[in-house]
């Protein structure tokens, strides 16, 4: 459960980072980031896997960049399905989307597999 709460909270974190950096997304309140977060990861989980095994041959013609776009179609399927969450097109997705990405790797140092904060660094003798 904390795994859940922790990984929500990285996606809004993200959301809110794409929010103030990506000219053409704009989430009105708090629980509408929320709610984002928590669509964002089932979407994730649920739709995201169908969609690259459908586009597998693109992506690999593409070298894996095709996957910006179904990352950007993600977003896009959610801000359709919140209100209060809004995408001005696939640009401002696309970099939506690298924005929301990057915060997650960049938390994904932090977070292990099983969602408990790491402390990273080794032993001193």
């Amino acid at each position: 459960m904390t795994g859940l709460v922790l990984r929500t909270l990285v996606s809004a974190l993200g959301l809110w980072v794409a929010d103030a950096l990506v000219p053409g997304i704009s989430i009105s309140g708090t629980a509408t980031l929320f709610i984002g977060a928590l669509l964002l990861g089932l979407v994730n989980a649920v739709v995201r896997p169908v969609i690259v095994f459908l586009t597998f041959p693109i992506t690999v013609l593409t070298l894996g960049l095709f996957l910006l776009v179904v990352n950007a179609a993600m977003l896009g399927l959610v801000a359709s399905l919140v209100d209060g969450f809004r995408v001005a097109g696939f640009a401002s997705a696309l970099l939506g989307s690298i924005a929301v990405s990057l915060t997650g790797w960049i938390a994904s140092w932090y977070i292990g597999p099983d969602g408990r904060v790491q402390v990273l660094g080794g032993r001193r003798r």
